[in-house]
């Protein structure tokens, strides 16, 4: 039996997930830098916001180029609007998860310590949780080819077609 095919996905798979961590590590440490930064100007929820897309806009190519392999594709375009709904949700499930993390674990159950380390830390599980959306939202839609697009650009042409 010859399980070499099996073997290759399976690298691939750690690979591509390794290579997605390297470039969410490189948008992480943007985010978490970046937020520190806006913090000094807005309230929690916001600067996690805008970190967020600070990141987001920053680590798109990287993540299309390295993490997925899909830097000759042709459909930076068409990636990019997916990518950004993708990022979408999981920047909510960030901001969900930070403020609530704050909210009803940090604050209660360590009172003492500086607002700083409990937002940081509040902040770190809520980008750990979006690291999960937005891994499995890329590789199962951002930088795969889904056909939707295809699907309506037909159905476009023959609407075109009907027209005249």
């Amino acid at each position: 039996m010859n399980v070499s095919g099996v073997e290759q996905s399976g690298n691939r798979e750690v690979r591509s997930l390794f290579t997605f961590f390297l470039t969410a590590l490189l948008g992480a440490s943007i985010n978490f830098v970046s937020q520190i930064v806006y913090r000094n100007f807005f309230n929690f929820e916001t600067s996690v916001f805008c970190g967020y897309l600070t990141a987001t806009v920053l680590t798109f190519l990287p993540t299309k180029r390295f993490a997925f392999s899909a830097g000759g594709t042709g459909n930076t375009g068409r990636e990019a609007v997916k990518f950004l709904g993708i990022a979408l949700v999981a920047l909510v499930v960030q901001v969900m998860v930070s403020k609530y993390t704050l909210e009803w674990i940090a604050k209660p159950l360590l009172p003492q310590t500086s607002n700083f380390v409990r937002e940081k830390g509040s902040h770190v599980v809520g980008m750990g949780v979006s690291f999960l959306a937005n891994y499995f939202g890329h590789k199962l839609l951002t930088f795969r080819s889904t056909g939707v697009y295809d699907r309506i650009k037909a159905r476009s042409v023959r609407q075109r077609e009907r027209q005249l």
